[in-house]
Parts: C-alpha cells; structure tokens; sequence
C-alpha cells in the first residue's frame, strides 16, 4: 500500500467495514458516527480508533471511550466541512491538549501552513488537513511541505 512506503497512516473516515476492507491502519470517527464501543474487539485489533470532539464535554466523554486519538476543533474557521461550532482558538486547543493528556490530540478545522507553529506550541500530536491538500495545485508537494513544516524543518 502506498502509505506502508510512505510511512504515513490511512486514516478512513466514519466507517470501520469499509476501513477493513480498504486496509486502513485507523477509523475517525464523528460524533453522530457508530459509537467506539460498539466496535468489535476483534476489529480494534486491527484498526486504531479515533473520535472528533468540537466540545470541552465532548472531549471528556471521549477520555472514557475505547479510543486511541482524539481529535478536537474546527481551531480556526472553516470552509471545507459545515459545523454547527464556530472556531475554537489555540487558548481551547491547548486546554483541549492538556485535557486529553493520556492520548494524543490532534487538531482540526480551517489549518493552514502558517498555523502550524502555534500548533506545534499547543502541544498537539498531528493535524488533519483538506482544503490545504486538496486545493492545492501540487497536493503532494503541499501535503509534504505541510509535514516538514510541522516538524519544525521547514
């Protein structure tokens, strides 16, 4: 698989059958999603599992599910995805970050580029990205100079 040669972790979105049967290494899942729980043992085996929070709540409901991330925003404004929560802000990022310390946190909504030093600050363990992939002219180069970026050698 591609990412194997990459290094990099497929992540699917919202449906652990199809992950399986795409041969993901995770499933994120959103709040109106299959809950962690009802995830077979036998799947978590095999998939890592992650959970969107938009709310502080949220993300302590999320501290006491069977999952391996949590992902919390939109942090900034957004237009890639309709969210019912406006945009969350590095100061609730990193009480997100503190909050979830026992799992990784990664941020999401409306990151660019230039956010990703202040991320790095808060503390989160990665990001997720769509319109700065995906509108790019070059998605690869972006998604590339985003990952260098974030480690700090860009």
């Amino acid at each position: 698989m591609l990412t194997d040669e990459s290094g990099a972790r497929f992540v699917l979105n919202d449906r652990y059958d199809i992950a399986l049967l795409a041969e993901a290494d995770a499933v994120h899942l959103g709040q109106t999603d299959i809950p962690p729980s009802a995830i077979p043992d036998d799947v978590r085996k095999r998939l890592a599992i992650g959970r969107s929070t938009h709310t502080l709540k949220e993300l302590e409901t999320a501290q006491g599910e069977p999952v391996d991330y949590i992902a919390f925003g939109p942090v900034f404004e957004t237009t890639s995805k309709e969210s019912e929560f406006d945009a969350r802000g590095l100061e609730a990022l990193t009480t997100a970050v503190r909050l979830a310390a026992a799992r990784p946190l990664v941020a999401i909504g409306g990151i660019q580029k230039h956010h990703l030093g202040d991320l790095r600050r808060a503390g989160v363990a990665g990001f997720a990205v769509i319109s700065g992939v995906a509108g790019a002219d070059d998605p690869i180069l972006a998604a590339r100079e985003l990952m260098t970026s974030f480690a700090g050698t860009g």
